[in-house]
């Protein structure tokens, strides 16, 4: 199985207009612009995916979509974090079973749990899968933070991938240069994506890949490819107000708010949240606009 890495989309999940199931032709054609656009993989079932919302069997059935639409073409890495170790076992073993390429997990939230309970977490996930974990570090959400070697350790129990979205710029330096030869990280942070791109991240998982995915795979492809940092600066000039703002609002709203827009429905997000107000999405669109993103 090839290393994951490049734009990986933190994708959005899309609802029916009544909100009571996901909506199977916006996530197919939603895929497929992002395919189009030339992204590298795709992360649903994560916090822009609004998995917290959803039901265990909701779940399974979002990573069996998107397995199905990608068709082999790029890697899907299932979110499958849980404030329960026997529903994140559950929905890992699914996902490998469906033909996910890794899982996400994000550690039990509201309630942090300490270090060796994480490692016997991962560890559980990562034997009954047999996937390569991802492990989605958000300080701000699970109340767990870990030093970069503490993080780097986890690779004991079957973690191979970090999505970093702790915002420390320079705890995700340490792990891209010293501790690369037992984790390999990528850049979760928006405001982030260029510092970490230039500083040799191998990749980036991005929620606004999903409103600008063009735009996100340009960058990629003059900074990490090319070596381009002048054209990269200019492209994430055109990037970083639109990152500013989703980092500055409700994410998931946010960014579903960014994709209408752009003229694809999303169904909007389940309660108690909601698109943004009619003054901050005209705030959006002129941002977009000026990225060079066409709006409705």
């Amino acid at each position: 199985m090839a290393d994951l890495g490049g734009i990986m989309v933190a994708l959005i999940t899309p609802f029916t207009d009544d909100k009571t199931k996901i909506d199977e032709s916006r996530l197919q054609a939603h895929i497929e612009h992002l395919i189009k656009a030339g992204v590298h993989g795709l992360v649903p079932g994560g916090s822009t995916g609004e998995f917290t919302t959803m039901s265990t069997a909701e779940r399974k059935q979002l990573t069996e979509l998107c397995v199905k639409f990608a068709a082999g073409r790029i890697p899907v890495v299932a979110g499958t974090g849980s404030t329960s170790s026997a529903e994140a076992v559950e929905l890992s073993v699914h996902a490998a079973q469906v033909g996910a390429a890794a899982v996400m997990v994000v550690p039990p939230f509201y309630d942090p749990v300490n270090l060796e309970q994480l490692h016997e977490i991962m560890s559980e996930i990562h034997t009954e899968s047999k996937l390569p974990i991802m492990f989605y570090n958000i300080p701000s959400a699970t109340g767990l933070t870990l030093s970069p070697t503490e993080i780097a350790g986890l690779s004991k129990v079957g973690v191979k991938y970090l999505k970093d979205t702790s915002g420390n710029a320079p705890a995700l330096t340490e792990l891209i240069f010293g501790l690369s030869d037992q984790i390999t990280a990528f850049n979760g942070w928006d405001t982030l994506t260029f510092y970490g791109l230039a500083a040799g991240a191998p990749g980036g998982v991005w929620g606004a890949a999903n409103i600008i995915p063009e735009l996100a795979v340009e960058l990629w492809d003059a900074v990490s490819v090319k070596g381009d940092l002048k054209r990269g600066r200019e492209l994430w000039a055109q990037a970083w107000p639109v990152c500013k703002f989703l980092e500055s609002h409700n994410y998931a709203a946010a960014v579903k708010t960014g994709v209408e827009l752009t003229g694809q429905a999303t169904g909007g997000l389940r309660k108690p949240f909601a698109l943004l107000n009619p003054e901050l999405t005209a705030e959006l669109k002129q941002l977009l606009e000026n990225a060079g993103v066409k709006t409705v």
